[in-house]
C-alpha cells in the first residue's frame, strides 16, 4: 500500500500538484537504503534536493551605502550632461533646404535627370504591361480550364 501511495505521490510530484508535506514524505522515502527497484531512478533526485537544501552560504557580503550613493550622484550627472548634449544639439541643429546647400544649376541638372529616369522608366513598365498580357494569353493554352 506505501508503495502505491509512492507512485501517486512522485505522480502528483511530476505534475507540480504535490504539497509541501507530500514532498518531504518522498524525501523521506528515497533517503531510505530500501528503494522499490522500479523507483531507484528516482532516488539520486531527491537525495540531491535533499542535501542542497542542507547547504548555506557562510561568506560575508559586503554593503557599502556610500558606494550606492557615489553610484546615484554619478547617474545625476550623466543625466543633466545627457539634457544639456539633447538641448545644445536641438539648437544648433538648424533645417537646411537644397537651395541652401546646392547652386541653382547643380538642382536644375538633378532636375532634368530624374525627368529623363522618369520617362525612361515609364517606358519600361509599359513593356513590363505587355508581357503581363503575354503571359495570360499563353496561360489560356496551357492550362485547360
Amino acid at each position: 500500500m506505501e508503495l502505491d501511495n509512492i507512485e501517486k505521490l512522485i505522480e502528483k510530484y511530476f505534475e507540480a500538484t504535490a504539497a509541501v508535506a507530500e514532498e518531504e514524505t518522498l524525501r523521506n522515502y528515497f533517503s531510505q537504503e530500501s528503494v522499490a527497484p522500479h523507483l531507484e531512478q528516482y532516488a539520486p533526485m531527491f537525495q540531491y534536493f535533499s542535501n542542497a537544501k542542507k547547504e548555506r552560504f557562510t561568506k560575508q557580503v559586503p554593503l557599502t551605502p556610500k558606494v550606492v550613493g557615489a553610484r546615484k550622484k554619478l547617474y545625476g550627472w550623466i543625466s543633466a550632461a545627457a539634457a544639456v548634449a539633447i538641448c545644445a544639439g536641438l539648437f544648433f541643429n538648424q533645417p537646411t533646404t537644397i537651395e541652401d546647400e546646392y547652386s541653382p544649376k547643380e538642382v536644375a541638372a538633378a532636375q532634368e535627370a530624374l525627368s529623363l529616369l522618369g520617362v525612361n522608366f515609364n517606358k519600361g513598365t509599359q513593356r513590363i504591361s505587355y508581357l503581363g498580357e503575354f503571359e495570360k494569353n499563353t496561360n489560356k493554352f496551357l492550362i485547360k480550364q
